[in-house]
């Protein structure tokens, strides 16, 4: 019969685990942290001393035109030292923040290099972080290299008493404490050294603790002004928004196109032939005419409800008249699964945020129909704040993701262009839970829709 070693753990027991307080100490994370406070040292010294030095060159030469080199060499030379500081903070703080827009000229050529440097906020504000950093990075060299090493000296003292011993050739080693009357303080004893190494490991338990927060501190000068400006993030984020918006609505477009083409204007084509067809044969044959007709009349009605569904999938006249509520209600009657729908809103929001709101719950219940196999689906919607939630659920086989080119990859998209998210919650097993949040806009004050849902 087969034994188990020694090291195999038992069925359905679980290894071992350190607490957090206790590995801190000795962990990767707060080592790095504690190399990145000890090298600040060095490097801000070198980027202080060269920040000051050609600044104040710079400054002094500007009664000439060999300051404004001066001053531009000075910029550029701290956007430099930026670029190590944002790759050491990413290595060892793991803080990974954006490149800053480089300073471009609007002209090829010197001349207009440096005045783009001198005019770029971001080549300031990295001499604002060497002006700064100097201080905090002496103060943070000096707490963090003394709590580290007096923690562990304190620690480890039963460890290395012995080398008091030999120094002093007394017994009793060196002296922590002496008076001018020649009184001595000696750690010599048992209890004194179990003192002694308590008190060492809960500082050493503390240190990595303290060097977070001092970390801190650098995380925020770094992220603050070694990196692009919120102004400029935003600008970035509205252009890829517009860029979003812009494909969707030609992806709308297509869409629209698409479906007439195929749709009503094939079935249009079809009617035209036939009434062609018939008004031929009417002299001849009255009876084959009458058939050709009524399948004609049969087509326009066709064609008709497919150009009332093409209206309603884009801005459905309920939605317009009666509101959410209404109009999701309608697009639920129209589902392959039963679907409840529940909406708490106190007031109608914009009408553009309403559109964005019944399309994404329409695409929503539509992914329900076709791809789910549930066998029942709900729609809750509601204000929180300053949100509108959209919140979608089923009972079906799950697996639902944004990936690639599909609906939801498209729907994540289109609300990301008007700073809303799609949140997914759909494993493998089901069920599916999927949240859209929308920010609330209230109506125009002169809209007569605005106080009625």
């Amino acid at each position: 019969m087969a034994t188990a070693h020694a090291h195999e753990p038992r069925p359905g027991s679980r290894p071992f685990l350190v607490p957090e307080p206790l590995r801190a100490p000795v962990a990767p994370r707060m080592w790095r942290e504690f190399a990145y406070l000890v090298l600040s040292l060095p490097i801000s010294v070198l980027l202080f001393g060269y920040a000051v030095a050609m600044t104040a060159a710079g400054a002094g030469l500007l009664v000439t035109f060999l300051g404004v080199p001066v001053l531009a060499a000075a910029l550029a030379g701290c956007r430099g030292f930026g670029i190590l500081e944002r790759h050491r903070a990413r290595a060892l703080l793991g803080l990974d923040v954006a490149e800053p827009a480089p300073a471009r000229g609007a002209k090829p050529g010197v001349f207009s290099w440096m005045g783009a440097v001198l005019k770029s906020g971001v080549s300031w504000r990295h001499l604002l972080y060497a002006l700064l950093h100097f201080p905090w990075a002496v103060f943070a060299f000096v707490t963090s290299v003394t709590f580290w090493c007096v923690s562990w000296s304190f620690f480890l003292y039963p460890l290395w008493r012995w080398v008091f011993v030999e120094i002093s050739g007394d017994p009793r080693g060196i002296s922590v404490y002496s008076d001018s009357r020649g009184g001595a303080f000696y750690l010599d004893t048992p209890f004194e050294t179990a003192v002694t190494c308590a008190v060492g490991l809960l500082l050493v338990l503390v240190s990595p603790w303290l060097i977070r927060a001092l970390t801190t501190m650098d995380r925020l000068l770094v992220r603050g002004l070694l990196g692009p400006s919120r102004l400029a993030t935003r600008v970035d984020e509205l252009e890829s928004d517009r860029g979003a918006v812009v494909d969707t609505a030609a992806a709308d477009l297509r869409r629209i196109e698409r479906e007439l083409h195929d749709g009503a204007q094939a079935r249009l084509v079809a009617l035209a032939m036939d009434l062609g067809t018939a008004k031929e044969t009417l002299a001849k044959d009255p009876v084959a005419a009458a058939a050709l007709v009524d399948e004609a009349h049969g087509e326009v009605k066709t064609a008709l409800q497919e150009l009332r569904n093409l209206a309603r999938d884009i801005h459905p006249a309920v939605l317009t008249d009666r509101g959410l509520d209404a109009a999701l209600s309608s697009v639920a009657s129209r589902c392959a699964v039963p679907v409840t729908v529940e909406v708490h809103l106190p007031a109608r929001p914009a009408a553009a945020i309403e559109g964005i709101a019944y399309a994404t719950v329409s695409e929503l219940l539509r992914n329900v129909s076709e791809h789910s196999g549930a066998r029942r689906a709900s729609v809750d919607v509601w204000r929180s704040e300053d949100r509108l939630l959209l919140h979608v659920a089923d009972d079906g086989v799950g697996g639902a993701h944004a990936g690639g080119s599909g609906g939801l990859a498209g729907l994540t998209g289109r609300l990301a262009a008007v700073d809303g998210l799609l949140a997914i919650d759909s494993p493998a097993s089901g069920p599916t839970a999927i949240t859209a949040e929308l920010p609330w806009r209230d109506r125009p004050l002169g809209d007569p829709l605005g106080d009625r849902l």
